[in-house]
């Protein structure tokens, strides 16, 4: 199975590309799964404006999104990393997120958030928003707050009592990816 751990921000200060190599480096000693960071920012998505729904058509016309598709095609599963921007998720992310449907369709996701009250509100945000491409999204949600988990609020030190939430949210989404392989 294949796990991509996609990042939320785009932005040239943005600090979830070090959650995400932290992630990833817990995942990496797993043997069950086959986990990757997919970087939003190198896909370059133009704002949404296909002329068909993603709902309805795998068929796109932005040449950025037909590389987006495939790389989400190939994935079993998700971990988002999202930061919180005014009390929701980023722009970018729900954009890339709306250039897709079928290629989620019943797979898995984790969250783990930032922010200055650990993303929660942007982690609710986006389970709802996962719900319409049928995502199933796992409960444990490991949040990481901007003041404590950051030096400065730039670089990343997350507390040791971090890794057992990873841990416990990799098990849930690798079980969950292997479940809904069976229907897809």
């Amino acid at each position: 199975m294949k796990i991509g751990i996609i990042t939320g921000s785009t932005r040239q200060t943005r600090v979830g590309l070090q959650v995400a190599e932290w992630v990833k480096s817990i995942a990496d000693q797993r043997t069950d799964a086959e986990f990757e960071i997919v970087d939003i920012k190198a896909y370059s998505l133009p704002l949404y404006d296909e002329p068909v729904p993603a709902a309805f058509t795998k068929e796109y016309q932005t040449p950025e999104a037909k590389s987006w598709s495939k790389k989400i095609n190939e994935l079993d599963g998700f971990i988002f990393i999202t930061p919180e921007y005014n009390r929701g998720i980023t722009s970018a992310l729900k954009n890339t997120i709306d250039y897709l449907s079928q290629e989620f369709h019943n797979k898995a996701a984790g969250i783990v958030s930032y922010g200055s009250a650990g993303g929660a509100v942007a982690a609710q945000q986006l389970r709802l928003i996962l719900s319409v491409p049928q995502v199933a999204t796992v409960s444990t949600q490991p949040a990481l707050s901007i003041f404590t988990d950051f030096e400065e609020m730039s670089k990343f030190k997350p507390a040791d009592f971090h890794v057992q939430t990873i841990n416990t949210m990799l098990n849930q989404v690798v079980s969950w990816s292997a479940a809904l392989l069976t229907i897809r």
